[in-house]
Formats: structure tokens, C-alpha cells, sequence
């Protein structure tokens, strides 16, 4: 019984930011960005979008572009690190609005016997959904399961990571007899308790934030001042004394997340070879990894390819294209690899697996949990666009999680993968709007009084409740 990908439906937000304008005020050279890691734009969310919005638009996307009948669905699973509650799981959001909008076609409750719930991982929750999605499946094959992977990345300004934003959302379809993709069952796992990203939550003294405004106030306040202020005081002063927040932006070590995303790579691709006996330069026809910016892959890989090449006797091969053994000294064998992912050999395997993938992710940015499942779904429209006949390859899937985890699988692609071509994907992001540099750090700082498409249409957030046992509830509404 084959298990996997039947439908694909994504969400972008309508603005970007040209990486040029961030190169240009940041000055950084655009090549450095542009060549180096493959970035074009950013895409980022209006004031009145977020993860459940995103999300319910690919989700509905699903049921608009395909003959998907709601009572055949039985899970909907998000995998997201933008959750907006840390209770009540964003998927409950997601799965009110589109059920509102089958209402009429489907009935007020179609949806109610849905099983949903957030998964949390960082960038591998969605992962993590998939593959609880297809046991399920595997259970209950009369049933399906929707996948929404649902992201905005968001650094602080001026931070190493700040260029490698992006937004938005990609919902899949899992079921028996896949029209797109078959996924196989076994998984290479590996995961160890890392630092390299996380999001925690802040915490102040009340006592420290009034010395603060009162700074800001001109006037001088001593934090024993402050602390006997705070203790006698009530409504927002008062009670706790202290204050947790939560904010988008990470605390992170650009070096030390690409080294725990090499090591768990490299520990679930042994960890798969158990299961699975293959060697990927020569099994897989096209490379599918989670993309922090667009050359990740590339750069990441060539050392992995290098040892496949060694696998499957072809390193007479790279000996002959290098003119020499690689190197024992590690600054000399440093400069021998960034040579190799220089050459044409190479660079031919970037263009045959790993480019495809690129496509998107230069467009949009990092869309953390959707990022590997947009490079399926750029993978796919660009074969459609060049006209491959790709039914039968077998596709390689890297993900990747801070804190940190990593998930090694392949899929086959099925006869029906060509539908992926009438989402239009690349026009689609073509026809995106472009915004200067000022309007994007009005963005970033929360600073806009409007949305930037008041227009648009699909879903979108339009404020928290504040009666009482209500507040911060978020409504939402839909426009045709």
C-alpha cells in the first residue's frame, strides 16, 4: 500500500523586500548575498497576516484546487515555531476559519470530527507531522490527513540572520495512492539537545523596566526606589514582580546552527543507511532539504557528496578533476573541497538535484517549517516548467530542526505530479509587490498603522478580543 503526497496548496505573502535594498542599507555586497547564498527577496507578512492565517489560505487552497471531501480528513496537523498561543493550538485557528468558509458547501460542522493538533520542533516540526500523518494513514486508509507547515523567520535588525527572513505557508494532503509522491517508511532519526536556536521567553523586573522609563523621562530613579514603587503598587505595577515576554526573534549562533545541522545530518544519513541500503549521488535524482537561504545545500552537501563519490568507486573521478588526492592538512583539504564546489563536476550535480529547490527559497527566504515542503513544491513546478518527465525519480529528503533534530527519507514521484504545474508557482511570486527599505523596518518595528494590501483576499487578523475572560482571543475574517 503506497502512502504519501496527494495534493500541495501553499500560501506567500503579497510584499517582499529586494535583498538589494537590505545589501544596500546594511552595506553588504549584494554579491555576497546574491551569489554567495542565492538570495533574491524576502518575503515577509501584512500587519493583519500571521501563522493562522497563512496557514488556513493554503489550507483552503487545498479544498478550492482539489475534489477534497471534508469527511474523508480525519487529522490536521500544524508544524510551526510562530505558534501564537502557548496553550491553544494555532491548528484550532486553522481549522475554524476553513471550516467556516465549507460551511456552505459542507455543512456548519464538516470539519468537527477532525483530529488537530501543533507540532514543535523549530524547522522540522512539519517534518515531524508528515510522518505521524502517514502512520495514521497507514491505520486508517480510508481516511486522510492535512499537513500545514506554517512560518514567519524574523531576526533582529542588523543581525547575521536578518537576510535570511522569509514567510508563509504550504499545506499538503496525505492519503493511500498518492497522485504526487510515495513515501517510503524508513526515517533516519537523529537528535541531541542543542543551543544553537531557540526562542525564550523573556523575563524583565518591573523594578528594572521603571528605572528604565523613567530614563526615558528624564528623570533619575534608583532601582531601590523603583523595587519599594513596585511593591506597593497595583494594576500593571503591581502583583508579580516580574514581567515575560515573548518575542519572534531568536537567540541564536549563526556558526554553531550550521555545525549541529551537519553533525545531525550526517548522524540520520548513518542512521537511514541501516535501515536502507543506498548511496544518494547515485540513488537520488533530486535533493530536497530544509533551506535556511537558498545555496545551504550546496555549501552543506559537497563534503557529504564527496564521501558518496568515495562510496560507489568514483573517486578516481574527483582525484582526476582535482589533479590531486585531497589533502591531509586540514587548511589545505579545506581549500581542496571549496575548490571541488567550484567545478563543473560538481556544480552539474547542484544543477540536476539540488537547484530545483533553490528556486523558491531564493524568492521567499527561510520559511522555517515550510521550507522543506516549498523545495518539494518548487522542485516539482520547475520539472513541470522545463517539461521533465520525472515520474519514477526518486527524491531525497534532508530536514532539519534547531535544538536539534534531523529526519532522512526518500519518496518516489507518482504519474500525477504534473498538477503541481497549474499553481503557477514562480509567476505567482513574480507578480508579488515589492516594498522600499523604510517600509520594511516600519514592518519589522511594528510600526505600521495600516496593512500594506488592504485589499487582499483570503483571511486575515483583525484584532484581540478584550472583554472579560476574553482577552487576546484573536478574530479573524475572510474576504472572496
Amino acid at each position: 500500500m503506497k502512502i504519501g503526497i496527494d495534493a500541495i496548496a501553499y500560501y506567500v505573502p503579497q510584499q517582499y523586500l529586494p535583498i538589494e535594498a537590505l545589501a544596500e542599507a546594511r552595506n553588504i555586497e549584494y554579491a555576497k548575498l546574491n551569489k554567495g547564498l542565492g538570495l533574491t527577496s524576502m518575503s515577509f507578512p501584512d500587519t493583519d497576516e500571521d501563522a493562522a492565517t497563512m496557514g488556513a489560505n493554503a489550507v483552503l487552497n487545498l479544498f478550492t484546487d482539489e475534489p477534497l471531501d471534508p469527511s474523508t480528513v480525519g487529522r490536521l496537523y500544524l508544524g510551526t515555531e510562530s505558534a501564537l498561543d502557548s496553550a491553544k493550538p494555532t491548528a484550532t485557528y486553522i481549522l475554524d476559519l476553513v471550516e467556516q468558509q465549507l460551511a456552505s458547501s459542507h455543512g456548519a460542522n464538516c470539519l468537527r470530527n477532525v483530529d488537530a493538533v501543533d507540532m514543535t520542533f523549530a524547522c522540522i516540526g512539519a517534518v515531524d507531522a508528515l510522518e505521524n500523518a502517514c502512520l495514521f494513514v497507514g491505520q486508517n486508509p480510508e481516511k486522510k490527513a492535512i499537513i500545514v507547515a506554517s512560518d514567519l523567520a524574523k531576526y533582529n535588525l542588523g543581525s547575521t540572520g536578518e537576510y535570511t527572513q522569509g514567510a508563509g505557508a504550504v499545506a499538503l494532503v496525505v492519503s493511500i495512492a498518492p497522485s504526487i509522491i510515495s513515501l517510503g517508511s524508513d526515517i533516519g532519526v537523529a537528535t541531541k539537545g542543542e543551543r544553537d536556536f531557540f526562542k525564550p521567553r523573556r523575563t524583565y523586573t518591573k523594578a528594572a523596566l521603571l528605572v528604565e522609563a523613567a530614563a526615558l523621562l528624564g528623570q533619575e530613579l534608583t532601582i531601590e526606589d523603583a523595587e519599594a514603587k513596585v511593591t506597593t503598587a497595583s494594576g500593571f505595577w503591581g502583583g508579580n514582580r516580574m514581567l515575560r515576554s515573548y518575542v519572534e526573534e531568536p537567540v541564536f549562533d549563526g556558526q554553531y546552527s550550521n555545525f549541529a545541522y551537519v553533525s545531525r545530518i550526517s548522524e540520520a544519513l548513518e542512521n537511514f543507511g541501516t535501515k536502507i541500503k543506498i548511496n544518494p549521488a547515485l540513488d537520488w535524482d533530486k535533493v530536497v532539504m530544509h533551506l535556511p537561504y537558498a545555496f545551504q545545500g550546496r555549501r552543506m552537501l559537497v563534503n557529504f557528496y564527496l564521501d558518496w563519490m568515495s562510496a560507489n568507486g568514483k573517486w578516481e573521478d574527483v582525484v582526476a578533476i582535482m589533479g590531486s588526492e585531497k589533502p591531509t592538512d586540514k587548511a589545505a583539504a579545506k581549500e581542496w573541497v571549496r575548490a571541488f564546489s567550484k567545478s563543473d563536476y560538481y556544480r552539474e550535480y547542484v544543477a540536476k538535484a539540488l537547484a530545483p529547490a533553490e528556486r523558491a527559497s531564493s524568492l521567499i527566504g527561510n520559511m522555517y517549517t515550510a521550507s522543506i515542503f516549498m523545495g518539494l513544491l518548487s522542485t516539482l513546478c520547475d520539472a513541470a516548467d522545463k517539461g521533465e518527465a520525472i515520474e519514477g525519480n526518486t527524491i531525497g529528503f534532508m530536514g532539519y530542526g534547531s535544538g536539534s533534530k534531523a529526519k532522512v527519507f526518500q519518496g518516489t514521484v507518482e504519474a500525477g505530479w504534473k498538477k503541481v504545474g497549474r499553481l503557477d508557482l514562480f509567476n505567482a511570486l513574480e507578480k508579488r509587490s515589492a516594498v522600499d527599505f523604510k517600509t520594511y523596518e516600519l514592518w519589522h518595528n511594528e510600526r505600521l498603522t495600516a496593512p500594506l494590501s488592504p485589499a487582499k483576499s483570503g483571511f486575515t487578523f483583525t484584532g484581540l478580543r478584550t472583554e472579560e475572560n476574553q482577552e487576546y482571543f484573536r478574530d479573524y475574517t475572510f474576504t472572496a
